[in-house]
């Protein structure tokens, strides 16, 4: 086995190009951790926001990156079971800090704690790609908006791959989704993959079409990561004492926050997070829920685009594109 190995850092917030392999010595596992040798790395809407030094957490330069890596462990550390050596894991998002843990590289380091076994009839591919987008869209559809059959679910940047994964718990638990999208390039495809309903926000109002799929009564749960202006027309379009879940900070304004409309309709509207989810009694069975619907083949991860460990530049400038449709994957 190489004494040295490689893995992503950046020295610097900015752009994609700010990223660079550098050689380490190969990291032993300390208390409480695993070492695995990465097979795949699944990316993030997070990852770019943090490399921008625009997330949660402040990058300590020189700074690791990456949330979802699946591979074999390889090490365990001295309070760890060697019964885990050879297993294929992947790592779970919300359980430990990218700077201190980023998997990013050859070889990754994290805590025993923060890894899951799947289903072995996934890829390593479909491996790194599971537990940001199904844990997220689970804590905010299944644990706190508790949806049911027959509920009508907004779901935003809806060809992402948390929106997918919202698609397809709304299925599984018989409520109704509405997608939204900017562009009718990904209408088809999100309908392939089980939305009920698809809105074109450059081609339709979104507070129109919601009324008329739901008859006017709006939509019980909003599920939205991008913030901005469009909440108005998200408050617009929910139902009375309904829930906006609000997931992530995508949009490039301030978020207005719509009183009167909240005031007149009783609205609930929600900060939310994965971090939210894992630490809480909660946690074990979200990830049940999930393994045993991928190994049923209710839940598919799919995967937009494949690249290579030397194309994690173009990887990046890929997320920033917008142009997927599920998870972008790295391999190794």
């Amino acid at each position: 086995m190489s004494s040295a190995v490689t893995i992503v850092r950046f020295h610097k917030t900015g752009s994609a190009d700010v990223l660079q392999f550098d050689q380490i010595p190969l990291p032993e596992p300390g208390q409480g951790e695993v070492r695995i040798r990465v097979k795949a790395l699944g990316l993030n809407r997070a990852e770019i926001m943090f490399r921008n030094g625009q997330y949660l957490e402040t990058p300590v330069s020189p700074s690791k990156n990456g949330y979802e890596a699946s591979g074999i462990i390889e090490a365990v550390g001295p309070d760890v079971d060697s019964k885990w050596i050879g297993k294929a894991v992947s790592t779970v998002p919300g359980t430990f800090k990218l700077n201190e843990h980023g998997v990013y590289g050859e070889v990754a380091v994290v805590p025993f704690h923060g890894i899951a076994e799947y289903p072995s009839t996934l890829s390593y591919e479909e491996g790194a790609s599971i537990w940001m987008q199904y844990l997220t869209a689970y804590g905010a559809l299944v644990w706190l908006g508790k949806i049911a059959k027959g509920d009508f679910i907004v779901i935003t940047a809806a060809s992402s791959s948390v929106g997918v994964a919202a698609i397809e718990i709304a299925k599984a638990e018989g409520a109704i989704s509405i997608a939204v999208t900017r562009t009718a390039t990904k209408k088809a495809k999100l309908l392939e993959l089980g939305a009920d309903h698809v809105i074109v926000t450059d081609e339709e109002d979104l507070v129109v079409r919601v009324n008329e799929i739901t008859s006017g009564k709006g939509a019980r749960i909003v599920f939205d990561p991008i913030g901005g202006k469009i909440l108005e027309s998200l408050a617009a379009a929910t139902a009375p004492k309904g829930t906006i879940f609000e997931y992530g900070a995508l949009a490039p304004e301030p978020t207005p926050y719509p009183l009167f409309t909240a005031l007149a309709k009783y609205l609930t509207i929600r900060a939310y997070t994965l971090f939210e989810v894992t630490p809480d009694p909660i946690f074990p069975k979200a990830k049940q829920y999930i393994f045993d619907h991928l190994a049923s083949g209710a839940f598919k991860p799919i995967i937009d685009k494949r690249f290579r460990f030397a194309e994690i530049v173009e990887a990046h400038r890929y997320m920033e594109s917008n142009a997927q449709i599920g998870k972008i994957v790295v391999t190794l």
